[in-house]
């Protein structure tokens, strides 16, 4: 008889994909993918542990997860967190029956075999693991992630993310396709791209950043409507990237550019391979030749040793730059990196206050870009159906982490995924409201 396992996901999308990778290595096997960890004879909590605030939150599901085990459920923890502490994740919770690290997913088939003949794997070797896995999900949906790689090279100080997933490693130009060819043939009509740093890729495959020839090569796939990229770093935000951004007819101008700071003295301390001329000659640079795009970033505030005066330069360029989407973090201070023991460590209160401001500024900037788009015709692709309105989104949001468009009066066949011409009419602090044309 077949056992069935409940998968629950936290933290970014990369991990989406890998959830989505292991449920695919069990399908059509002797293990079945069930939606409710009631039905579950074993449990896997994919985790995040990024950042403080993350660990906590994939703790606490663990916990959650753990009580289910009355009900005869195994329960095995992967993804960063169990990476990170396998052993004390094993010593102080121990209802956890096994643990799977971020190089191991593939092999999940042969853990829960471990488990369920009562022994206890700890398995997080194998971080550089080559990385071609083509996933075909048998659920698909109408707007799709898809990694084109694993790991970073970047080793910034505060970040620990190269010891949890590994050195890049990007996957193939064919692999890719391969993949996005099958989701677009299932139903996908958006295809997200993601990775630690898309604009690494390729580099360790064909000795030259490569992500402009992935996106030639997925424009000519007929049916793909939209194509997304996420985490563009500035560094190797080159020529050939910005000409796709401008001739691609189905890469859309929306950027994702994780610029974490503008001040110089930050950046070098943060070892982030660029500087504040390179970070605002490309802002500008992308404004003038790409009228339309969307750009959206995130800051950190309360770096050890930022000034009032970083703070204030960085304050200053977010006002300037009028970020279409921002986000901001306050630093968190991550056992094994660099910057965790660097003197001048910031005290809450202060990144608290540091945070508030941004946010404070940032809010009045998204409301006017927002309202920019009143009076617009744009392509909106249906993700929410009710009795009275639509939701969806357009090119300028990003699913789960921006707005959407509401839709009041809208034809009775229309169907998830579906793509309506709509006029904006009006906009709330983050969303919009349009008429179907």
């Amino acid at each position: 008889m077949n056992k069935n396992v409940y998968f629950t996901t936290l933290g970014c999308s990369k991990n989406d994909v890998d959830t989505d990778i292991m449920r695919s290595m069990l399908e059509n096997k002797k293990y079945n993918s069930v939606y409710s960890p009631e039905e579950a004879d074993i449990i896997v909590v994919n985790t995040c542990g990024f950042i403080e605030a993350a660990k906590k939150e994939s703790i606490d599901e663990i916990l959650e997860m753990a009580l289910y085990k009355e009900n005869g459920a195994r329960l095995l923890v992967s993804g960063c967190l169990a990476q990170r502490y396998p052993d004390e994740l094993l010593e102080e919770i121990p209802e956890i029956d096994g643990i799977l690290g971020t190089g191991e997913i593939r092999n999940i088939e042969e853990y829960i075999d471990m488990i369920e003949s009562g022994k206890r794997p700890k398995a997080t070797g194998n971080i550089n693991s080559d990385y071609e896995d083509v996933v075909y999900k048998s659920e698909v949906f109408a707007t799709e992630y898809v990694k084109i790689g694993e790991g970073c090279n970047n080793n910034c100080s505060y970040c620990i993310i190269p010891s949890l997933r590994g050195k890049n490693r990007s996957r193939s130009i064919e692999s890719i396709k391969k993949e996005v060819e099958y989701l677009v043939e299932n139903g996908a009509r958006e295809i997200i791209l993601i990775a630690q740093n898309t604009t690494d890729y390729g580099i360790d495959n064909y000795g030259e950043y490569s992500l402009a020839r992935l996106l030639d090569e997925l424009e000519k796939i007929e049916d793909l409507k939209w194509i997304r990229v996420l985490y563009l770093y500035p560094d190797n935000f080159g020529e050939k990237l910005i000409n796709s951004f401008k001739n691609n007819k189905k890469l859309l101008p929306y950027v994702d550019i994780p610029l974490q700071h503008v001040s110089d003295n930050v950046l070098k301390n943060m070892i982030r391979h660029t500087d504040s001329e390179h970070i605002k000659n490309l802002i500008f640079r992308l404004r003038e030749e790409i009228p339309e795009i969307i750009i959206r970033t995130t800051f950190i505030v309360g770096f050890p040793g930022e000034s009032q005066e970083d703070f204030n330069e960085l304050l200053d360029f977010i006002k300037t730059a009028r970020f279409d989407k921002l986000g901001v973090f306050t630093y968190s201070r991550e056992e094994g990196t660099p910057a965790s023991k660097m003197d001048n460590q910031i005290d809450d209160k202060t990144k608290n206050s540091r945070y508030d401001a941004i946010m404070s500024s940032q809010e009045s900037i998204s409301e006017e870009n927002l309202e920019k788009f009143i009076g617009k015709d744009l392509d909106i692709i249906v993700e929410e159906i009710y009795d009275e309105y639509l939701v969806g989104r357009s090119y300028a949001d990003s699913p789960e982490i921006d707005g959407v468009t509401y839709i009041n009066d809208y034809p009775v066949d229309v169907k998830l995924g579906d793509f309506l011409r709509v006029k904006i009419i009006d906009t709330f602090e983050y969303d919009m409201i349009g008429d179907i044309i």
